[in-house]
């Protein structure tokens, strides 16, 4: 592909990604007890976003497909909010990942494993962000401390389906268009 090529196929996967993150933030919601907030499995495509355009890209889908996730879906308070800690946990785990993948050579085994430990540092941050903005927003540190384990759950699950999902997406041509995972010689 020329260079225009490449650049339209990112604005069109990254404009993609975003509805895909605002689909999955507004549709699947599962509600956390004592709360009023729920869990999603949006999480899981923000981590697709990243490993499929890399963080720059990544990180608008992330940023834009999560607000407008709490827009739509009545819970504009948290817009802000969420553009900034979804933006921030791409860009965080993009910037493991693009750290790690230019140092090794080590293959596609330590490639994922940088991969989940990116996911895992980002999910951290997430957790951290909505359990300050909760904090920030209830006035109580104790109510806030209610959505941290089901933060946790929601970024472990999310991981598990970025990973599948970029596992079935790497056995397609699709492979072709990941920032990470080039096709090999091999392919």
């Amino acid at each position: 592909m020329n260079t225009r090529t490449n650049a339209t196929m990112k604005v069109v996967l990254c404009a993609l990604m975003m509805c895909l993150i605002m689909v999955a933030i507004l549709f699947i919601r599962i509600p956390i007890p004592f709360t009023q907030g729920y869990v999603h499995p949006g999480d899981a495509f923000i981590f697709l976003a990243v490993l499929v355009l890399g963080w720059k890209y990544g990180a608008v889908a992330a940023a834009f497909g999560g607000m407008l996730g709490d827009v739509l879906g009545g819970f504009a308070a948290w817009a802000p909010w969420t553009f900034c800690i979804k933006g921030i946990m791409a860009i965080i785990m993009g910037l493991i990942i693009e750290a790690a993948f230019r140092k090794t050579d080590a293959g596609r085994a330590c490639l994922v494993i940088m991969e989940i430990v990116a996911m895992v540092l980002a999910g951290a941050v997430m957790t951290a962000g909505y359990y300050a903005a909760e904090g920030i927003m209830y006035g109580n540190w104790v109510v806030a401390a209610l959505g941290v384990p089901w933060n946790i759950g929601q970024f472990a699950v999310g991981m598990v389906l970025a990973l599948l999902l970029a596992e079935a997406l790497c056995k397609t041509s699709a492979k072709a268009y990941f920032t990470y995972r080039q096709p090999t010689k091999n392919d």
